[in-house]
């Protein structure tokens, strides 16, 4: 198929009345959306006068309603069940030194204090519970529970062919 001049004029009012590049291939005939749309290019034709008019079963009352189910919902504030474990002070050795790497044992808080470059860092080294790698106030900094499942953020739902319309317009 070859782009006669009437064809091209045709394609520039359609284009500029704002209709898809499948709605210009489908009123001219003979031609694909792609070809269309590449021709759109080479003519440099830029942006639209109108938007693409909405086709079947788009009524304002429904794009009203997409806003309303993308729209997050408010997060409730959950409360913890969990009591707050009393802040403990990192542990000093009886040399008056703090726990090291060198010096940490498997029953010792491994949460790092400091800089790991600097020579003043040091581990909690507070006393841990069965063989757990924090002390019950890190465990609780470094372990968030699980939410309850009522409690979770509701997933953010869209209508079927909304993707569609929104990368058409």
């Amino acid at each position: 198929m070859a782009w006669t001049d009437e064809r091209v004029e045709t394609l520039k009012k359609l284009w500029a009345e704002g209709l898809s590049a499948a709605q210009i291939a489908n009123k001219i005939g003979g031609v694909t959306r792609n070809a269309v749309i590449g021709k759109v290019h080479r003519l440099g034709l830029s942006g639209r006068a109108t938007p693409a008019k909405p086709q079947r079963g788009c009524a304002p009352r429904a794009v009203e309603r997409d806003k309303e189910i993308a729209a997050p919902a408010p997060r409730e504030e959950v409360k913890s069940i969990i009591p707050e474990p009393d802040f403990v002070a990192p542990l000093v050795l009886e040399s008056g030194d703090s726990a090291t790497v060198a010096t940490i044992a498997n029953n010792m808080c491994k949460w790092p204090i400091g800089d790991p470059a600097r020579d003043d860092f040091h581990f909690c080294g507070q006393s841990t519970l069965s063989g757990k790698s924090y002390c019950a106030y890190h465990a609780r900094l470094a372990f968030q529970p699980p939410m309850r499942r009522d409690a979770r953020p509701a997933p953010r739902r869209t209508l079927p062919g909304l993707a569609k319309r929104r990368a058409a317009s």
